[in-house]
C-alpha cells in the first residue's frame, strides 16, 4: 500500500507567507519608504507560525529574513560591482552572504517564538521581546551591522518617535512588533483557528487590544509632550551658524590624482561661498580631502590658504598617516581647524566598515582586498573622543557610526553639545542606501536631544534638530551647500544616561517568565492515588 504524500502546498504556504512579510518589511524602508506598513508587515510571517515547532520556524524566518535584507540591502552589489570591481556573480554572493548573516537573526526570532510562545498569552510576551533583544545583539554580534531596524521605518512620524528618548530605537522596534502581535491574534480569533494547539480567547484578544491602544496613546501623549518641551528648550539655548559642504566628487575619479587639485578647489570655493554668510563653523564630508592633509605639502596649503581666507573654523574630512620609526598608521579621521589654518584637534573614526576600511580575519583571508584602494589598512580611534571646539564639544561620527546607538550616546554622555556625522556616500549610487542612512540619523538626534549636522560626498547632507526634524536636506548627486543655526544642548535624555539595559533587561526577563511558564506547562501533571476500598 502507497503511503500518503503530504501536499506540497503545505510546506509551501508558511514560506509563501514569510516572503510577504520580507516584502512589506522593505516597503517600509526607503526608498519605497512607506512607514505605516512595518505595523502589520509581521502579521503574515506571525500566521505562518501558528501550527509549526521551533525546527520548521527557523527556515520559515530564514525565509523571511533572506526577502527582509535581500530588499534593503541589495545595493551591496551595486557597491561591490562598481567600487570593489568585482564580476556580477561574485557582487550577487556577496550580497546573498550577507543577507543570509542578517537573516540568522530574524531565524532565531522565529524559533524563539515557536519555542516560547506555546500559548497565546505567551506569543505576547516573547514577540517583541525577543524582537528587540536580537536588534540590540546585531548591533555588536560580527562586529555589528544594525541597518534598518525596525524602528528606523518611522524616522518621519514625529509624535511617534519620541520615545526613543527613553528606549532608544529598540523601543520603538519592540512596539511596532507587540502590535503586529495583537493583530496576528485578532485575525486567528476571527477566522477561529489557535495559535499552536490553543484556541485564541475573545477575552485576550479585547485585553491585549486595549493595552495596545493605552501603549500607543501613551506614546503619542508623551511624544507631544516631549516636542513642546524641547522646543521650549531649544528657544532658550546659544546657537552657532553652521554650513555642511556637499563637493559632489565622483566616488570614481575621487583618487585619481590628476582631479585631487579640482577637488581641493571645488571644496574651498563652495566654503568661501558659505563663509560669506558669517558661518561659525564649516563641515567638509568624510575624505573630502583626496589625500594626506598637512603631508602633501601643495594640496594640503590650498586648503589652508582656503580656512585662512574664510576666517573661521572647519572640520575636514581626511585620511591620516602618522609614522613610528619604519612603521605607518593609517586612519579615516576629521580634522578641527581654527581660522588661521591649524589643526587644533582630531577625531579618528572608531568602528570600521569591514573589507572597506580594513580586512577582518587577513591572516586567515589574505586573498581578499578592500574597497579603498589607495591606502593600507585603518586602525580605529579612541572610543568616546570628542573634538573640543573651545568650550563646546562636538561629537563626531564617521560614516556608518551613525547607524550605532552606543557611540553617538557615549558622546552625548561625555557631555558634546553637537553632533556631527560626516560621510562619503557616492558608495551608494542613486540606491536607496543613502535615504535608508540618512533616516538613521534622526533616530540618534532624538535619542540623545542634539541637533545634528550632516555633510556627504554626493548627499544627503542636512540639519536635524533634536526632535528628529529634518530642518533642511540636500539632493543627491549635486553641488551644494546649506547654512542653518543649530542650538548647543547639555541637556542628558534618559536613554542617554540608561542606554539599552533597561528595555534588554526587561526583554530578557519577559523569555525567561516565558521559558519558565513553557517548562511548567510542559511537566507531566501527577495523578493522586485512588483508593479502592
Amino acid at each position: 500500500m502507497e503511503a500518503k504524500r503530504t501536499p506540497m502546498k503545505t510546506y509551501l504556504s508558511p514560506v509563501i507567507l514569510a516572503l510577504i512579510s520580507g516584502l512589506l518589511l522593505v516597503a517600509a524602508f526607503p526608498k519605497i519608504d512607506q512607514g505605516w506598513v512595518a505595523w502589520f508587515a509581521l502579521v503574515p510571517l506571525l500566521l505562518a507560525l501558528r501550527k509549526v515547532g521551533p525546527k520548521a520556524g527557523f527556515w520559515i524566518g530564514l525565509a523571511c529574513g533572506l526577502g527582509y535584507h535581500l530588499g534593503v540591502t541589495y545595493w551591496t552589489a551595486y557597491t561591490m560591482r562598481i567600487y570593489g570591481h568585482l564580476p556580477v556573480l561574485p557582487s550577487v554572493m556577496v550580497l546573498v552572504l550577507l543577507a543570509g548573516v542578517l537573516a540568522l537573526f530574524t531565524a532565531v526570532f522565529t524559533m524563539t517564538v515557536c519555542r516560547l510562545g506555546r500559548n497565546p498569552w505567551l506569543f505576547l510576551l516573547v514577540t517583541p521581546a525577543a524582537w528587540a533583544v536580537l536588534e540590540w545583539m546585531r548591533s555588536w554580534i560580527f562586529t555589528g551591522f544594525p541597518w534598518a531596524l525596525l524602528g528606523y521605518s518611522q524616522y518621519r512620524f514625529l509624535w511617534l518617535v519620541q520615545v526613543a528618548d527613553l528606549f532608544g530605537v529598540y523601543g520603538l522596534s519592540a512596539l511596532i512588533v507587540a502590535c503586529n502581535a495583537v493583530l496576528t491574534l485578532a485575525l486567528l480569533r476571527w477566522v477561529e483557528q489557535p495559535w499552536q494547539t490553543q484556541a485564541v480567547s475573545r477575552p485576550l484578544v479585547v485585553r491585549s487590544f486595549v493595552l495596545l491602544a493605552v501603549a500607543l496613546v501613551a506614546v503619542l501623549g508623551y511624544g507631544l509632550q516631549r516636542i513642546k518641551a524641547m522646543d521650549r528648550l531649544v528657544a532658550e539655548a546659544p546657537g552657532i551658524r553652521l554650513a555642511v559642504v556637499q563637493g559632489n566628487v565622483d566616488q570614481s575619479i575621487k583618487w585619481d590624482p590628476t582631479f585631487q587639485m579640482l577637488t581641493a578647489v571645488k571644496y574651498r570655493n563652495l566654503s568661501l561661498e558659505a563663509a560669506k554668510q558669517s558661518v561659525d563653523l564649516v563641515i567638509w564630508p568624510e575624505t573630502a580631502t583626496p589625500f594626506y592633509l598637512y603631508r602633501d605639502a601643495l594640496l594640503s596649503d590650498m586648503v589652508v590658504k582656503g580656512v585662512q581666507e574664510a576666517d573661521t573654523h572647519f572640520i575636514i574630512g581626511s585620511p591620516v598617516v602618522d609614522t613610528d620609526g619604519d612603521a605607518y598608521r593609517y586612519f579615516n579621521s576629521a580634522f578641527l581647524i581654527n581660522p588661521r589654518g591649524e589643526a587644533v584637534d582630531r577625531y579618528d573614526k572608531v568602528h570600521l566598515v569591514p573589507f572597506g576600511e580594513y580586512v577582518p580575519l587577513k591572516r586567515f583571508l589574505p586573498f581578499l582586498g578592500k574597497m579603498v584602494e589607495h591606502v593600507g589598512d585603518f586602525e580605529s580611534g579612541q572610543r568616546g573622543n570628542a573634538l573640543q571646539w573651545d568650550d563646546r564639544p562636538i561629537g563626531m561620527l564617521i560614516c556608518y557610526e551613525i547607524i550605532f546607538p552606543a557611540l553617538a550616546r557615549e558622546m552625548a554622555l561625555s557631555g558634546v553639545q553637537l553632533l556631527v556625522n560626516i560621510t562619503n556616500d557616492a558608495w551608494f549610487g542613486r540606491t536607496g542606501a543613502p535615504y535608508q542612512h540618512f533616516s538613521m540619523a534622526v533616530l540618534r538626534s532624538v535619542e540623545n536631544r542634539r541637533f545634528l549636522a550632516r555633510a556627504a560626498n554626493t548627499g544627503i547632507s542636512g540639519f536635524i534638530d533634536p526632535s528628529g526634524r529634518i530642518l533642511a536636506a540636500t539632493a543627491l548627486y549635486e553641488d551644494a551647500t546649506l547654512v542653518g543655526e543649530v542650538k548647543l544642548l547639555d541637556t542628558l535624555a534618559r536613554y542617554t544616561r540608561w542606554g539599552d539595559w533597561p528595555l534588554i533587561g526587561a526583554c530578557l526577563g519577559l523569555l525567561a517568565i516565558a521559558g519558565w511558564a513553557g517548562t511548567r506547562d510542559s511537566r507531566p501533571k501527577r495523578q493522586g492515588a485512588r483508593l479502592n476500598i
